[in-house]
């Protein structure tokens, strides 16, 4: 699965050295590439296999064009190295929002053609899943979660952030993800400290810390990756838990003890993006292109739980997957879309929003 957050590389740890590796035994591969080829960069597992049976299969028997899967988690430092030494060892990479604007800003990401595309197609995906050097194909979501043994149906439940605040009327174990990457609670502490949703942005740092302080005492674990949120709710280390969506379906399809709260839902992204001087530029946009089909679209949500952007997708998703799914209509109006451009502004002292929120975070979890 995909904080920008992004529950997949919202910013890896990957070492410079491990960077230079990768990048340099795939640079012959890169520079050799020819017009009927493309290399697609996605994630191992479920998530990679319904990429390639929604888009890759059908892409390969419409163009003709043979696509390499790069299973690879890229960080922003590799891309910006594979373009700077002239080694793009994929042609279409797949990004955590937050990470767009800064390569976009540096120039290390081409332009999304979107003058090829249908026009029922643009005019059915929002503005915001349309950025000028990435397309967001699919939606997931960050949502509060209970163990529904301890929430059972009937009794009251925490149903906003000021409620799973709320540790006295609302007893139980927490967990929630850390901030050490940058992805972390931030506005989820916002909305618990009673700021609207339309009005989370730009952020308050220091009342977001304030509002952390609060909580700190109750969480018994700070996750960082889905596998963790994962072994917490199956273990039952934590009755309540900050949570994707797709990892609590997964417990949920197994039958497990679990009910998502769609109520102030973060909605977020991945991003395909083209890295610049890709010897397959015009085969990785006509691929973007692809992704942005609603038929397309429908089947992945059919294979992964990831909500399509294009609106038009839902007319061919049955009902109860569709319900499964963040970018379902009826959860418009309770959820929220993360500012991934927020993220990115950099201040008077050179940092970003990003790196704010990270340095500030290091310190205040040693307090």
């Amino acid at each position: 699965m995909s904080i920008l957050i992004n529950r997949r590389r919202f910013m890896q740890a990957t070492s410079t050295a491990i960077a230079v590796g990768a990048l340099a035994s795939a640079a012959g591969r890169a520079t050799a590439a020819s017009t009927g080829e493309l290399k697609v960069n996605m994630s191992g597992g479920n998530w990679g296999d319904a990429v390639m049976k929604a888009y890759v299969e059908s892409f390969e028997a419409e163009t003709g064009v043979k696509v390499t899967r790069v299973n690879a988690d890229f960080s922003s430092t590799q891309i910006a190295m594979m373009v700077d030494t002239k080694n793009v060892s994929a042609d279409v990479v797949n990004l955590g929002q937050t990470n767009v604007d800064p390569l976009t800003a540096k120039g290390y990401l081409e332009k999304i053609d979107y003058s090829i595309w249908k026009k029922e197609d643009l005019e059915a995906i929002a503005e915001n899943w349309r950025q000028p050097n990435g397309f967001a194909s699919y939606v997931y979501s960050v949502n509060m979660v209970w163990n529904t043994k301890k929430f059972p149906a009937g009794k009251p439940r925490p149903t906003t952030w000021a409620e799973f605040w709320d540790v006295k009327k609302f007893p139980g174990v927490r967990s929630i993800n850390t901030g050490e990457y940058g992805s972390g609670p931030w506005e989820e502490a916002l909305l618990a400290d009673g700021v609207p949703m339309d009005k989370l942005y730009p952020m308050d740092i220091d009342r977001v810390f304030a509002s952390l302080d609060k909580i700190k005492p109750h969480i018994r674990k700070w996750w960082t990756s889905g596998s963790e949120i994962l072994q917490i709710m199956r273990d039952n280390i934590a009755d309540i838990v900050q949570s994707y969506d797709a990892r609590a379906l997964t417990l949920i399809d197994e039958g497990g003890p679990i009910e998502i709260n769609r109520n102030q839902a973060k909605l977020t992204t991945d991003y395909w993006c083209i890295p610049k001087g890709s010897p397959n530029a015009e085969n990785a946009q006509k691929f973007i292109a692809l992704t942005s089909r609603p038929d397309r679209q429908a089947e992945f949500a059919k294979l992964i739980a990831q909500g399509p952007t294009n609106k038009n997708a839902f007319k061919l998703i049955p009902d109860d997957v569709a319900r499964k799914l963040a970018s379902h209509p009826d959860y418009e109006a309770i959820s929220f879309a993360m500012n991934a451009k927020w993220y990115a502004e950099v201040g008077s002292d050179g940092k970003s929003n990003k790196e704010r929120l990270v340095q500030r975070w290091n310190e205040w979890i040693l307090q």
